[in-house]
């Protein structure tokens, strides 16, 4: 198993342990991409890069990620507040890997938007992993 798919799958795993989270977006409610007519509020893994992050001794990777939180129409207050949530649960976690071990993992930015197509408020939360 990779360094990403381990840490995407303890991410999960960590997010759906939280019992206040989850009364929230309902036990269906944390997906990998978003669905036609989904229910909401969702959280949602976007994109994530993986880059070689090793040193002269060890082997590394940086993985910089994304996760939405939708909300539908007047939700933008509900999705910032599942979005502070989730990363009050991420930022700087320790997370069990298998096959690596997380360094790190920390919130480095947040971007509230109105998806264009949809009209769904849409909370972009961007993280930064280091494993090795």
């Amino acid at each position: 198993m990779s360094a990403q798919q381990a840490l995407l799958r303890a991410v999960h795993q960590h997010l759906t342990q939280d019992a206040a989270l989850m009364a929230e977006v309902g036990s269906d409610g944390i997906r990998d991409r978003v669905l036609p007519r989904m229910q909401l509020p969702a959280i949602v893994y976007g994109t994530i890069e993986s880059r070689d992050y090793s040193t002269a001794t060890e082997p590394g990777e940086e993985h910089l990620a994304t996760i939405e939180v939708w909300a539908e129409g007047e939700g933008r207050a509900r999705a910032l507040e599942i979005a502070a949530r989730v990363k009050a649960l991420l930022h700087a976690a320790s997370l069990p890997l298998s096959d690596a071990h997380l360094v790190s993992i920390v919130c480095t930015g947040m971007t509230s938007r109105r998806d264009k197509e949809t009209r769904l408020s849409v909370i972009e939360l961007r993280f930064r992993a280091v494993t090795e």
